[in-house]
């Protein structure tokens, strides 16, 4: 099981598929996901020609369940020491919800150098959830503060009411409700330590990505689904668009915060397209 230890002596777990000589895309999951919500895009990627990597981040999946460091800075830093591990260069990085974030701070910290050439968001949290007189489309505190009660409370059980209704859509009227998918989702939540996944509910929800994205100098794709009710898309895509200098936004009609997974085929056809542009 392929893993590396970062300076605090967090131990990161990883997947790298496909050839080592092969161009490298890097995958973010999103909260309290593992590598794993991002299967069906890196098999797809690894039979086109491409090595994919993806890892567990701290306090998720495989990886270690420290208690300190659940924070963007040291996700990204975290990142940027598994970049210099593999010594990834010409990277297309791919980011998804939390992830997005990740991948939009791990820029906004250490540029871009020869390591970074594009990068796709995908119902991604910037430029920031919460609310606030600045942000007014963003979404109230006590809607978070309301998760953490529920953890506290029963994560279990709400682990699987995230998959059960927004996060998948499945609480649309008329929708095919899938049971793996929701299993899925919550084997990957409660693998998660619980301190990593209660940490990172402010870290997602309350951190500023603005001068991250001003600073992605690179091609960006930001993808949305216009019916995400978790992200919704006004307070997110709708702004980033704005702040990236090289973004392309393309809307999902219908789409949930989900679009790996639902929307998986369009979302593969729409990552290769980009990256052979």
């Amino acid at each position: 099981m392929p893993s590396f230890t970062v300076k605090d002596g967090t131990e990161i777990y990883y997947k790298d598929w496909g050839d080592e000589s092969d161009p490298v895309v890097t995958f973010s999951h999103g909260w309290p996901l593992s590598s794993d919500n991002w299967d069906s895009q890196m098999f797809f990627l690894a039979s086109q020609g491409y090595r994919v990597i993806a890892h567990d981040r701290r306090g998720h999946g495989r990886s270690s369940q420290p208690w300190h460091g659940n924070d963007m800075d040291t996700y990204a830093d975290d990142l940027r020491q598994l970049f210099e591990a593999l010594d990834l260069r010409g990277v297309v990085m791919v980011g998804h919800s939390t992830g997005g974030g990740e991948v939009a701070r791990f820029v906004g910290r250490f540029g871009t150098e020869n390591r970074v050439k594009k990068a796709v968001l995908i119902s991604a949290v910037p430029p920031i959830m919460v609310q606030s007189e600045t942000n007014p489309k963003g979404t109230p505190l006590a809607v978070f503060d309301s998760f953490r009660e529920a953890m506290l409370k029963d994560r279990s059980q709400f682990f699987l009411d995230v998959p059960t209704g927004p996060f998948f859509g499945f609480n649309r009227p008329g929708v095919k409700v899938s049971q793996g998918r929701i299993q899925s989702w919550w084997q990957q939540g409660m693998m998660a330590s619980f301190k990593g996944a209660y940490d990172c509910i402010k870290q997602f929800s309350e951190t500023d990505f603005t001068e991250d994205l001003k600073k992605m100098d690179i091609p960006v794709l930001v993808l949305h689904g216009d019916d995400d009710q978790v992200v919704p898309i006004e307070a997110s895509a709708k702004r980033t668009i704005e702040l990236l200098p090289q973004g392309t936004l393309k809307v999902y009609p219908g789409g949930p915060h989900a679009l790996p997974n639902i929307c998986a085929d369009e979302v593969n056809k729409d990552i290769l397209e980009f990256i052979k542009a």
